[in-house]
């Protein structure tokens, strides 16, 4: 048996429903988008939340007021039994030691060590963030916890903005235009 030879279980593609074959078919005239609108039109449809014309919800309820949700800091959470389990006594745990058991993902996690759990073992604990009891069951088993810097995220902002706008100029652009042009003056004279 050869693989072109292999084909679907029977019933299990079904041909497509072919349209507009005469009205006699019972699939022709408006083919089963009924009439008109633009639903009937090809490449047609709605947005989500669509209210066919109707003042949307999100329209409808008044906004008020301030939230700070989008510039709350969100840490990685990792507890000191999760440690006590994963990590040999005397071991380093760091960011790369934790990305690299799976407890913590992405670019640029922050870490903040929890005490739920106790920790039998001495470990070197490096994190963003601990609680105070997580501080002392690390101190209390003989290890060290040690708080790492946290990025000022209008810092990274701004580097995120100055890196796209240099990759977009090029390299060796400058503000006033390309590299090397003369100057209105220069080429006057």
């Amino acid at each position: 048996m050869m693989v072109n030879d292999v084909t679907a279980r029977a019933g299990a593609r079904r041909p497509r429903k072919r349209v507009g074959r005469g009205e006699s078919s019972g699939h022709g005239k408006t083919c089963g988008r009924g009439n008109k609108g633009c639903q009937a039109r090809a490449g047609g449809g709605t947005r989500p939340l669509h209210e066919g014309g109707q003042m949307p919800i999100f329209r409808r309820v008044p906004k008020r007021g301030f939230s700070n949700v989008q510039f709350r800091t969100a840490f990685h959470v990792v507890n000191l039994a999760r440690l006590d389990a994963d990590f040999e006594d005397g071991a380093t745990v760091d960011l790369a030691a934790l990305r690299a058991r799976g407890l913590v993902h992405g670019a640029r996690p922050l870490v903040k060590i929890l005490g739920q759990g106790t920790l039998s073992k001495r470990l070197q604990v490096a994190a963003h963030a601990f609680s105070a009891g997580a501080r002392a069951g690390i101190e209390q088993a003989g290890g060290t916890a040690t708080v790492l810097e946290r990025p000022d995220p209008a810092v990274q902002a701004k580097a995120k903005r100055n890196a796209g706008r240099r990759r977009k100029e090029g390299p060796g652009a400058t503000r006033g235009g390309r590299r090397g042009a003369p100057s209105s003056s220069e080429s006057a004279g």
